[in-house]
Order: C-alpha cells, then sequence, then structure tokens
C-alpha cells in the first residue's frame, strides 16, 4: 500500500506559494467559448445536468453519471493557470455538460500547502451543491485570497508554522479573506470555521492529492486533464481541451 503523507507533513511545507502548471497560450477570443455541437441526453426534469453534482472518492462531479465522455479536471484553487481555465473554459465547458454526454469531476491537489488545503476545506464545506459556485468564487477573487498570504511578513510565517496543525488552517483560512468570501456566497464563517478545524477532513484532503500522484504516475502539475480515464500530457488549457473533447464525442 503507498505511503500516504500526513497533514502534519504537508504543514511542514513552506507557508510560500509555489509555482503551478506552466503557463499557456490563451485561446483565440473567436473560438474560446464555442462548444462543440452535441446531442442532448434528456437532464433531470425541472433542471439541467449542470444542477446534478455528487461527491466522489476524491472530488465533485457534475452532470450526466451515464455521459459518453467524462472529463477530470485535477486542479488547486491557488493555481493561476488553474484560474485562467476556469476564466476562459468552463462557460464553454458546462455547456457540454448541459447536453448530457460530458461530465466534469473537479479534484482538489494541494499544491500550495496550507492555503490550498484551507481553500479546499472551505469549497467543500457546503457539500456537493456548494463546491462549484464556492470554487468559481474563490478563482475570480484568487489574486486578493492568494495575495494577502504572499505578503506575510517571514516573522508571522514563523509564527504561523509554529501552531499546532488545525489553528495553521484556521489562520490560512481567516488571514486570506476566505471565510469572508464564503460567507458572502452563503457559507457561514461559523461553518466554515468548524470545517476548517475538521481534522479527518484535512487527512481526507491530503490523501486525496496522494491520489493523484499514486493513480497517474505521469501527474507533473496542476491543471491536468483526464479524459475517459486517460491523462493528457501538455494538455492545461481550453484552447488545447477542446479538440480533445471534440474527438471523443465523434468516436
Amino acid at each position: 500500500m503507498p505511503n500516504r503523507p500526513t497533514v502534519a507533513a504537508m504543514l511542514a511545507l513552506s507557508l510560500g506559494l509555489t509555482a503551478c502548471g506552466k503557463e499557456e497560450p490563451a485561446a483565440p477570443a473567436a473560438t474560446a467559448g464555442q462548444p462543440a455541437e452535441v446531442t442532448e441526453a434528456s437532464p433531470p426534469a425541472g433542471g439541467s445536468w449542470t444542477d446534478v453534482v455528487a461527491a466522489t472518492d476524491d472530488g465533485y462531479v457534475m452532470g450526466n453519471p451515464n455521459a459518453k465522455v467524462k472529463l477530470t479536471e485535477v486542479a488547486s484553487l491557488g493555481c493561476s493557470v488553474c484560474k485562467r481555465f476556469a476564466d476562459e473554459g468552463v462557460p464553454a465547458l458546462k455547456e457540454l455538460v448541459k447536453g448530457g454526454q460530458v461530465s466534469w469531476e473537479v479534484r482538489p491537489y494541494l499544491i500550495h500547502g496550507p492555503i490550498d488545503l484551507a481553500a479546499s476545506l472551505i469549497a467543500r464545506c457546503n457539500g456537493p451543491q456548494g463546491f462549484f459556485p464556492l470554487a468559481e468564487a474563490m478563482y475570480r477573487e484568487q489574486g486578493s485570497w492568494m495575495g494577502r498570504i504572499a505578503s506575510l511578513p517571514p516573522a508571522e510565517i514563523e509564527k504561523l508554522q509554529a501552531l499546532p496543525a488545525d489553528q495553521i488552517i484556521r489562520q490560512m483560512g481567516e488571514r486570506s479573506g476566505l471565510q469572508a468570501l464564503a460567507a458572502q456566497h452563503g457559507l457561514p464563517s461559523a461553518k466554515s470555521s468548524q470545517c476548517l478545524a475538521d481534522t479527518q477532513a484535512m487527512e481526507r484532503e491530503v490523501a486525496a492529492t496522494s491520489n493523484v500522484s499514486n493513480q497517474w504516475p505521469e501527474f507533473k502539475g496542476t491543471p491536468t486533464f483526464v479524459l475517459n480515464g486517460k491523462l493528457l500530457p501538455g494538455v492545461a488549457n481550453w484552447a488545447a481541451l477542446r479538440p480533445q473533447l471534440e474527438a471523443a464525442l465523434k468516436e
């Protein structure tokens, strides 16, 4: 059985920010938002397939559980390249999900240690239906909350690293402004504080990160996309992902 890092090991990482995936050229403006044509499957009565969200072993999946094309995105909420995909690709991707032939799973990956752990705990705090709206809000405001942590003086970082694990994560959620942001989107601070103090949830998040590397040894960073179980090397934005989705839909 593979060894899994503990929360303590995760918190031993520097509180400084680490680079995420390699920046890729943006998709051309004329085509970035145009979804592929798909034959629609019947959505749930009175709703859309984008309303159908369920927990998976390590993340959350949106869409038809019997979709022909199953997309998994391994992402860090603090990753700037993941934010670019959220801005440029997610609106068009959701149109494909609405059609019923594409499902989209997001598996959070803790590439920035404690701040990513705090963000992921808060994003999951309201369950499946709350995950995607909170994650989208975090991407929109990523520069603000990541910037607050990046600007902490070295002396403050030393003080934080000396705290117990649950207090470090609570401080990340509070000092970054993530709790305030989540409160604006329907997650009371009292509830997010409980989620930030949940040590079992912390262990699950760390294990989920470890599972990515164990499942896909070729994984190199965020964002990473897996299409029908196959990792797509060198695909980090909508311009590169879109033709892969279209090809899979035509198979």
